[in-house]
């Protein structure tokens, strides 16, 4: 009886054991398929945001601004959501005057100046009328959201303005997708060096080079290729790829900004708004310090 017992036992640990065994083969197989999953979902989704891109931006006009204002009422929202301001009854502020910027756009004006001093004022206001539960932290933050979701946000649109805007205002997205694409290939085959080993472990200066110089290279080759269909259309490509890779600079820093703030907060994306991606200011993190460095170096130094 005891030696059917042992027998019994044995059996059973075996049997255990195999499907130990056989639980640790089959769970890779389960994580490399949610992974490949995710892969498609995130490729299908960039591709329908380049192909919205592909539509808008050459329409330009009112198309591109109504486009641009929704872009920035949802990175609005992610910050808010992100600082837990979504629930007070001063959130709908940096709404209004965000609202009120892409009017002013709308009829061709320029109020930026204007309006952040306004804004900042009535944030003021409601800081010492409601001391010492607002505190000054909560102000900045505030006050944060309006260059950032708004005024930064638009110039996309506003480049799209400028004279040949149709295609310059892809030197946007060259200097901060094409560049970061370039830096990320770079810092794989090359990177030793981190560059911010805290804030974000995997950028190093050599990939950040690699950025730098890639967007150099890609800008360059687009003014040769638009001289030559457009016969002469830039009057100097190599300015052109100097404004870029100086604006590819900072595209790093937008990437680094948006990363920071998330850490500081707790969250790993601003929203799920684009599947695989996370949210608007996930994926136009870079391209929000972009637009603005490529609109003014535009209007100011290529000519």
């Amino acid at each position: 009886m005891i030696k059917g017992n042992s027998q019994m036992e044995k059996q059973n640990e075996t049997e255990e054991i195999k499907n130990r065994e056989g639980s640790v083969k089959t769970a890779p197989k389960g994580q490399n398929e949610k992974k490949l999953s995710s892969f498609f979902v995130r490729l299908a989704s960039g591709i329908i945001l380049l192909l919205l891109l592909f539509i808008i931006l050459p329409a330009g006009g009112n198309l591109l601004l109504f486009f641009n204002f929704i872009l920035s009422i949802f990175a609005c929202y992610e910050l808010l959501h992100c600082f837990s301001f979504h629930k007070e009854k001063m959130s709908i502020l940096p709404y209004l005057f965000i609202s009120l910027h892409y009017l002013a756009l709308f009829y061709g004006k320029h109020f930026e100046m204007v309006l952040m001093l306004v804004y900042f004022i009535l944030l003021c206001v409601d800081y010492v009328l409601f001391y010492p539960e607002k505190t000054i932290r909560e102000i900045c933050l505030y006050f944060l959201i309006l260059p950032y979701a708004g005024i930064m946000f638009s110039y996309l649109y506003q480049t799209r303005g400028v004279m040949h805007g149709k295609i310059l205002v892809w030197l946007i997205f060259l200097s901060s997708w094409a560049a970061d694409t370039c830096a990320y290939a770079v810092g794989i085959l090359f990177g030793k060096h981190k560059m911010t080993p805290v804030l974000s472990p995997k950028k190093t200066w050599e990939g950040a080079i690699g950025g730098v110089l890639g967007s150099f290279l890609l800008t360059y080759l687009y003014g040769l290729y638009n001289n030559q269909v457009y016969d002469g259309f830039f009057h100097s490509p190599v300015k052109l790829a100097i404004s870029v890779a100086f604006a590819s600079l900072f595209s790093i820093v937008g990437d680094l900004t948006a990363s920071g703030i998330k850490r500081d907060f707790g969250i790993k994306d601003y929203s799920n708004l684009i599947p695989g991606h996370g949210g608007i200011l996930d994926r136009f993190d870079s391209a929000l310090f972009t637009a603005p460095i490529i609109y003014f170096a535009l209007v100011l130094f290529v000519k």
